[in-house]
């Protein structure tokens, strides 16, 4: 995008004036944390849920956010009208602030926050039609009691790790295991499966984000009374499934065909991602923050 404005602590400067310390905390130890929104024809999806969310990762890493969540809810929209975008991905980040080279947090006197809005587009648009070839990867996704997948952070190292070995098996996306040998979720997708027409997804006990995306679709899929369960899921309960779909913000609702080599069911779209992926598409248009240009 040309003439792009980011906001960044309060101001909105342009794209190659926005610089952070290279004392930041975010940027030397990954402290911090981040949501990633879209806006759909000047409507910002779940505005409320992701600012929700993104004020609990702040509080369980002990980061205060300089704004109310009312101001920052102003901030994004002035940026969004500052870059003229009505469909958006919106990039929000909190960082500890400027500190020395040491790891305390309370050399930090105040968080560095911005925002960007800007296109994105995570897969190509024919694999919405024809489906995504997943691997497995063998790096194991971070445990609960270490670090908290639910804390949306600037950490995202074992996250890359994994999307590292997919790319060097020729494939766009990895589903990333538990510490037990469970499916977790995908580098920066939840997962679901469909078996005997309903729904199946990881629990938040096996150690993942609860995506925003993810929750819509379950209340979409209990909305056309498709039963849905969170249960631990094995790889092979995904190869043996009759569909298998990944859901996210950046991703929307995506579905897969192939995982590790095995044919899903008979390597086709089925019909339940398909009506989930219609009424998604609904919803985004009709729900959310409006906001006038």
């Amino acid at each position: 995008m040309e003439n792009m404005k980011i906001w960044l602590n309060g101001k909105l400067v342009p794209k190659e004036g926005a610089r952070v310390s290279v004392f930041d905390h975010g940027l030397l130890y990954g402290d911090g944390v981040f949501e990633g929104i879209r806006s759909y024809n000047g409507r910002i999806f779940k505005l409320t849920e992701h600012l929700e969310r993104l004020y609990r990762s702040a509080k369980s890493i002990i980061l205060k956010i300089p704004l109310s969540s009312g101001e920052l809810e102003e901030a994004i929209i002035k940026t969004l009208r500052a870059n003229n975008l009505k469909d958006a991905y919106i990039r929000v980040v909190a960082t500890r602030g400027v500190g020395d080279l040491g790891l305390d947090p309370a050399k930090c006197s105040s968080a560095t926050v911005f925002i960007i809005a800007s296109k994105i587009q995570l897969y190509p648009e024919e694999l919405y039609e024809k489906g995504l070839s997943l691997i497995t990867a063998f790096t194991r996704r971070n445990d609960i009691k270490t670090l908290n997948p639910a804390v949306k952070s600037l950490n995202y190292l074992n996250n890359i790790l994994a999307k590292i070995e997919a790319t060097n098996a020729g494939a766009l996306e990895a589903i990333m295991l538990n510490k037990d040998g469970y499916v977790a979720e995908c580098t920066g997708d939840n997962i679901f499966m469909v078996k005997e027409e309903a729904l199946q997804t990881p629990p938040a006990s096996a150690g993942i984000l609860e995506g925003i995306t993810r929750n819509s679709v379950i209340e979409l899929a209990q909305s056309f009374k498709i039963p849905v369960k969170e249960n631990l899921l094995t790889r092979d309960d995904l190869y043996g499934g009759d569909e298998v779909f990944l859901t996210g913000t950046a991703a929307e609702i995506i579905p897969v065909t192939r995982i590790d080599g095995r044919i899903i069911k008979e390597g086709k779209v089925g019909p339940l991602t398909q009506k989930l992926r219609a009424g998604f598409k609904k919803l985004v248009t009709c729900e959310g923050r409006e906001y006038a240009l």
